[in-house]
């Protein structure tokens, strides 16, 4: 092999990029001087763009493939660089290796809490995290906005930023939803994906866009847990009442697969309970009130004034009418008797206390049935006034 053939191949390069830490978005590929042969190779693989910059300018960019440096190939670099040197001279570049791929299974979180007004439980505090992917799509805007001169551009450099634009963006999506905070896990992935456009739009001047976003939980404070945990358990448990009596009905059968000491006594105190449960409830069912339990004997009734006992009744009349027993009856209808003539004072009448029958103008009880007789006339020629002294 002549000495030319031998500079010759010393001058052919092969340019590429083996990516063995898969966080690194954009690597600068090492040249001393940042000197670039004439006619090198370069090798870009799939998920990969490779971005020449010449003098602090873009010059071209490179898709999947090989390809040999030369004038033909560069057309806005050899215009920067004038290509005047020859075949052999170098020109000076720099190579950036941009990385195409998602990149997966980044996290993120919220550091504070988010503030939501939850239509049923009112002001909230609640925290996300999950997942998302970055996909570079435009590497020259990449490596205008972002990266710079940076030699290793890797995912945790824009990793804070990233979180920083999730926090600011998810409470207006959670605001859209329109649901309730105990509601969110049912509506995760519409927002989510909601979440993944919204940050596509906002990171499209730097060339990034997130083909996937996973919001894998929702959480709140521990004391709203603790409030929805008891909120929960009350609607499982329903009637309390049914409930108690069950826990009670264990007790027992507890009580009685252990016998003796600690165990008699647990079933004598729940067989009391549920005895006195049931004696409420029957005591209910027939119109009462369950005394309860251990509860003190009812004191008498302190003494009230109040009106005086009503009178006895009145004894019933009998009276006699043509020969025949007639009544009983009140003295209302004994005078019903003697304004029809039916009883007169010669009418035997009898009532209880009496000795016997006695003609009722005789009875002075009855008197006033029958009015008031005047007196007999007197005799004719008698005075009928008084005299005149």
């Amino acid at each position: 092999m002549s000495f030319m053939e031998k500079l010759r191949g010393q001058l052919i390069d092969i340019i590429e990029f083996l990516d063995e830490s898969r966080d690194t978005i954009v690597w600068r590929f090492p040249r001393q001087g940042n000197e670039i042969k004439n006619q090198a190779k370069l090798v870009v693989r799939e998920g990969q763009s490779a971005v020449f910059v010449s003098e602090g300018r873009l010059a071209d960019v490179f898709g999947p493939g090989t390809y040999t440096l030369e004038t033909k190939n560069l057309p806005i670099l050899s215009t920067i660089q004038g290509w005047k040197y020859g075949f052999s001279s170098p020109f000076k570049a720099e190579v950036y290796f941009v990385a195409t791929r998602q990149f997966t299974d980044l996290t993120w979180g919220t550091q504070n809490p988010v503030i939501l007004r939850d239509p049923e439980l009112g002001a909230v505090r609640i925290r996300a995290f999950g997942t998302y992917a970055l996909q570079v799509v435009d590497p020259s805007a990449l490596l205008r906005q972002l990266v710079g001169t940076d030699p290793q551009f890797r995912t945790d450099e824009i990793g804070d930023y990233f979180r920083r634009l999730v926090v600011g963006q998810l409470g207006p999506a959670l605001a859209e939803a329109g649901v309730a905070a105990i509601d969110l896990a049912a509506n995760q992935r519409e927002i989510a994906t909601r979440l993944a456009g919204q940050l596509s739009e906002d990171l499209s001047e730097y060339g990034i866009a997130v083909p996937r976003f996973v919001l894998e939980n929702v959480s709140f404070p521990p004391e709203v847990e603790a409030a929805l945990d008891k909120r929960t358990q009350m609607a499982v448990v329903g009637n309390l009442d049914q409930y108690t009596k069950f826990q009670a009905a264990n007790a027992i059968e507890t009580a009685a697969a252990n016998p003796g000491g600690a165990g008699d006594g647990l079933g004598l105190s729940a067989g009391m309970g549920l005895g006195a449960a049931m004696g409420q409830q029957l005591a209910q069912s027939l119109g009462g009130a369950a005394p309860a339990p251990n509860a003190a004997p009812a004191q008498p009734a302190a003494p009230t004034a109040g009106p005086p006992p009503l009178p006895a009744a009145e004894s019933p009349w009998y009276w006699a009418v043509g020969g025949t027993q007639a009544g009983p009856g009140t003295t209302a209808d004994l005078a019903g008797r003697v304004r029809s003539g039916e009883v007169t004072r010669a009418s035997l009448v009898w009532q209880q206390g009496m000795a016997a029958w006695t003609a009722a103008g005789e009875v002075p009880a009855l008197a006033p049935l029958f009015g008031a007789t005047p007196p007999p006339l007197p005799p004719t020629g008698a005075p009928t006034g008084p005299v005149a002294g």
